[in-house]
């Protein structure tokens, strides 16, 4: 027998639409001679709801997009995730729709309550197993976290399942395919049954779903391995109750794999809200051309914008660099003198500033005009501004409210700038993109003569390093010195860490490509007083 995997792209609330993709998937899979077809977690309703499950209208709309959705379905065995309300409790929930009935519900055991995930927050805890029979084979089901333990799968084996189907929406970070086929192949070790694996794509407000969907034999040898960031009906055969070899696709690592994912976010975001487009700020620095290089390929050409704003500080090569990557990209693009604004701005504002030094509230005015022009351009046209600020500088508040932070949506917000020019030099060699002056010059904020990042800042790769371990690690500081980092700049990146939270917390939304990013997976108090020490 055949199974179609449904590895879908769903929109958060859009039960109609979610519904008919089910559905059209379903007839896909039988006219490819699919008996089952196994869904994503949450499938019907889009992952992650939030704060929709804690309405009872929500849970109501979801139960009667079931209902319709199950008398749409002949001739093949669905399996479909979803919300589900029972006597006065919530579940995340998967339902077995067969022959235009509801044959079975499956309630998820393991709510996860940690990273990105608030399952606890919403969901009771279900306790029994979902086996069902079809064509003579005994299937199983578990939902996503339930693999990542052992009892819901060991539930599903004692039951007399043969095959266990996981529904899954497993957000995207690094290696995470790794990590997922390494969870399932612990669990096989357990239960000595094959698994098949679906997982959600697309992107949803700071997550992105790869998808890489996939399936293991009862030894733990992956039969089949989907593609990731796209949507795709896989097909995996049965013969005896044992996956048949397939399609297995190369795993995507490293630099392909987080530029597929930001294009993705992009996508996702601008597409699902409805934006006509996108525009932002072009520097001729390297955090600007990336974000640029992004839009371009997740968005094409026509729908992203380019604004360059010189100021007094402004390097003609940053002019002369920034012309050449939107010939090269075939972008709309503007430049837009700021000296006459900073001029008036520094005018009116000589009065209360007299007798007073030039500081960084002269170079933070840069910024501000330039926010405040590119937020005029988007009120008026409807694109949505993207900000260029990475990681390295989110952890460390290098960045002006109200200027370069003032945007919709931070493409770059969990990419360090060590990966910054990793993703740049990786996409110039897919096609030339990125003009080389801009990746090879010190990085500048040009905000004042003769700057560069590191007159305030350590190298970024010694910053970066000691952000991975204290943003993404929970490392004490003791622990960083120990690795060998000058307790100078570990003290110096952690303040500064410390200091910034306010910042961060008016930062737009951003892809999250770690497993530790400024967004679901932080919450520290902007006003506290404990500190790392020794």
């Amino acid at each position: 027998m055949k199974i179609a995997v449904a590895q879908i792209n769903c929109l958060l609330g859009d039960l109609d639409g979610n519904a008919a993709k089910i559905a059209e998937y379903a007839q896909r899979a039988v006219e490819e001679g699919a008996s089952l077809l196994l869904t994503p977690e949450l499938s019907l309703c889009g992952y992650p709801p939030e704060d929709l499950l804690l309405r009872d209208g929500f849970y109501h709309a979801c139960q009667a997009a079931l209902h319709r959705l199950a008398q749409q379905v002949h001739g093949i065995t669905v399996v479909v995730g979803h919300p589900h309300q029972q006597g006065g409790e919530y579940f995340n929930a998967a339902s077995v729709l067969q022959d235009g009935n509801i044959i079975a519900t499956y309630h998820k055991h393991e709510l996860p309550n940690h990273s990105v995930f608030d399952e606890v927050r919403y969901f009771s805890q279900g306790t029994l197993p979902c086996v069902f029979e079809l064509e003579g084979i005994r299937f199983g089901v578990n939902i996503c976290a339930d693999v990542w333990e052992a009892p819901a799968a060991r539930c599903a084996r004692d039951a007399g399942a043969q095959v266990l189907l996981v529904l899954n929406a497993s957000p995207y970070h690094i290696d995470k395919v790794d990590t997922r086929q390494d969870v399932v192949r612990e669990r096989i070790d357990d239960i000595g049954m094959p698994v098949i694996y679906a997982n959600l794509v697309g992107g949803q407000d700071e997550l992105v779903f790869d998808g890489a969907s996939f399936a293991m034999d009862a030894e733990g040898d992956v039969t089949h391995q989907f593609p990731a960031f796209e949507e795709r009906l896989g097909m995996v055969e049965l013969s005896d109750g044992r996956p048949l070899p397939g399609e297995q696709v190369e795993v995507l690592r490293d630099e392909a794999s987080i530029y597929r994912a930001l294009c993705l976010g992009v996508r996702d975001y601008i597409t699902k809200n409805r934006f006509p487009g996108v525009l932002l700020g072009l520097s001729g620095g390297i955090d600007s051309a990336l974000t640029l290089a992004v839009a371009v390929d997740a968005l094409g050409a026509d729908k992203v914008r380019a604004v360059m704003m010189p100021s007094p500080y402004t390097a003609q090569i940053s002019i002369d660099d920034s012309r050449e990557m939107v010939e090269l990209l075939g972008v709309p693009y503007e430049e837009l003198d700021i000296v006459p604004t900073f001029d008036a701005l520094q005018g009116t504002l000589a009065p209360l500033f007299k007798g007073l030094p030039s500081d960084t509230t002269e170079e933070n005015l840069q910024a501000r005009i330039r926010g405040t022009l590119l937020m005029a351009l988007s009120n008026k046209t409807g694109a949505l501004v993207l900000t260029t600020g990475n990681k390295s500088e989110m952890t460390v508040g290098y960045a002006t409210l109200y200027g370069d932070m003032a945007g919709g949506f931070a493409v770059l917000k969990d990419v360090s700038k060590t990966w910054v020019y990793r993703l740049s030099n990786w996409r110039n060699k897919q096609s030339r993109t990125i003009p080389e002056r801009i990746i090879t010059r010190p990085p500048s904020a040009e905000l004042r003569p003769d700057q560069t990042d590191q007159d305030s800042l350590p190298p970024y790769d010694v910053l970066d390093a000691i952000m991975a371990c204290y943003v993404e690690r929970n490392m004490s500081i003791e622990q960083i010195v120990l690795l060998g980092y000058a307790e100078e700049d570990v003290r110096r990146v952690v303040k500064l860490i410390r200091i910034a939270e306010y910042k961060r917390r008016q930062a737009p939304v951003g892809i999250r490509i770690t497993d530790r990013s400024f967004g679901k997976d932080w919450r520290y108090p902007i006003t506290v007083r404990y500190q790392d020490g020794f």
